[in-house]
């Protein structure tokens, strides 16, 4: 069944605007096979520690994943309800769009049957 709830759009600006990085892209899609620790993810970036956190925090205000701290370890979890409702933004004019392309080409079509 398909959700047509509102989005609140602060909600789509936070998730658009955390995604328009490539970090935090790469974050998303590293949490898309699972759970992974702070450290685990930041290995395999040239960059400090606070700088990473950074980029995990950007992530975490926009509703995208979760941290949970236990001891000295801070675990990251994807958020895919976020990611769906981006999604659905997303689908929902693509769909528009392409209806109207699909109604020019019917006109050009027929336009192109007259001549």
């Amino acid at each position: 069944m398909t959700n047509h709830s509102p989005i609140d759009p602060h909600l789509l600006d936070r998730g658009f605007s955390a995604l328009a990085d490539a970090t935090r892209r790469d974050i998303i899609a590293r949490l898309s096979t699972g759970e992974a620790s702070v450290t685990d993810l930041a290995a395999g970036y040239d960059m400090a520690l606070p700088s990473f956190l950074q980029h995990v925090r950007v992530l975490e205000a926009a509703g995208l994943i979760t941290t949970v701290k236990t001891g000295r370890v801070r675990t990251c979890r994807l958020e895919t309800q976020r990611l769906a409702d981006l999604d659905r933004w997303i689908t929902r004019y693509q769909a528009a769009w392409q209806s109207r392309l699909d109604r020019l080409g019917d006109l050009l079509n027929q336009k192109g049957d007259t001549q």
